[in-house]
């Protein structure tokens, strides 16, 4: 392996977490802050040693988990599977800075890696279409089923093709160009770190349960379905009222229902952005922990906020460079 290998960015899912199992848009931006690549341990490079044995170990749990699907018949694409084994006993390893748990797509831009390198005959990035996005959205989902339990194939497909994404609920993937309200300097997408590690399985079962309720405590899919369908189109066709209108009630609607997926002690500064309208809170990916995504026409106002409260917010989209 060559010492430029490509580098797989992390993933924002700025709208979808959830909504996209019961066939919501979902629509992903890449976060290149956070990234990985494959290496080697022993490739004249000075890294965490630690990290990359346990990444290793890890990958040979992959490699058995490619195995078995393969016998099992599961495996419909062609996977170089015995290259990949050979490379692990040379020391293959993932050099990444993605946190895991944080809801950013750790898993996505590996096996995006392992894809690109191990698959035989894909399409390059700049070479796919809608139709063949999708298919490779499937594969990919396949190889993440083994982190995930299930997998959309959304976060590998992001780290794969770096650009924003929108996933339409008929299966369609589209890459986008995503219209923020640039004519506002203060406005921010930003993302608070909670602290702690979140765990998606426990609960999408939790989701999953609430949605299969009739009663006042359960989820309306319809209605999150609408919610979020609204935000994604107000935010690509560059309608920043409607985009606004429908963060909040989407904003709401997450604070009312699913209280189980915001982290603990989060909920009272949620609720503050919403009724004084000065920024709204999301989930960024399942909750839990990890990241929590927000939304501000005022970045300059909202850091003096978070600040009192002892919270740091990262911005991943500033307008203009707004004094901390």
């Amino acid at each position: 392996m060559n010492n430029k290998e490509k580098i797989y960015y992390a993933k924002i899912l700025l709208f979808g977490e959830y909504s996209v199992i019961k066939n919501s848009m979902a629509l992903t931006i890449p976060y290149s802050h956070f990234n990985g690549e494959l290496s080697f341990l022993y490739n004249d490079k000075y890294t965490d040693y630690d990290f990359a044995k346990q990444s290793n170990r890890k990958l040979y749990n992959f490699l058995g988990y490619l195995r078995k699907l393969k016998k099992q018949g599961n495996l419909d694409f062609n996977f170089d599977i015995d290259r990949f084994a050979k490379d692990l006993e040379k020391g293959l390893y993932f050099e990444s800075s993605i946190p895991e748990g944080y809801g950013i797509g750790s898993s996505g831009a590996l096996i995006a890696a392992l894809y690109e390198r191990y698959s035989l005959g894909h399409e390059n990035a700049s070479q796919l279409n809608t139709r063949s996005m999708n298919g490779l959205k499937n594969q990919m989902a396949t190889l993440e089923s083994f982190y995930h339990g299930t997998s959309s194939g959304i976060d590998p497909l992001n780290a794969f093709i770096k650009k924003p994404l929108l996933f339409k609920g008929n299966g369609d993937v589209h890459v986008v160009e995503i219209n923020l309200p640039t004519h506002n300097p203060d406005f921010g997408v930003f993302l608070i770190n909670s602290g702690r590690k979140g765990k998606t399985s426990p609960l999408v079962n939790i989701f999953l349960e609430k949605t299969a309720k009739n009663d006042k405590n359960g989820i309306d899919t319809e209605h999150l379905n609408k919610l979020t369908n609204n935000a994604i189109m107000s935010i690509i066709e560059g309608k920043n009222q409607t985009f606004f209108q429908s963060l909040s009630e989407l904003s709401a609607y997450q604070l009312e229902h699913f209280s189980p997926m915001i982290p603990d002690g989060f909920r009272t500064i949620w609720r503050k952005g919403l009724e004084e309208e000065s920024y709204y809170m999301k989930l960024c990916g399942s909750g839990g922990g990890g990241f929590i995504l927000g939304f501000t026409n005022d970045l300059p106002a909202t850091r003096k906020i978070m600040k009192k409260k002892d919270i740091d917010i990262h911005p991943v989209y500033v307008h203009e460079l707004s004094e901390p």
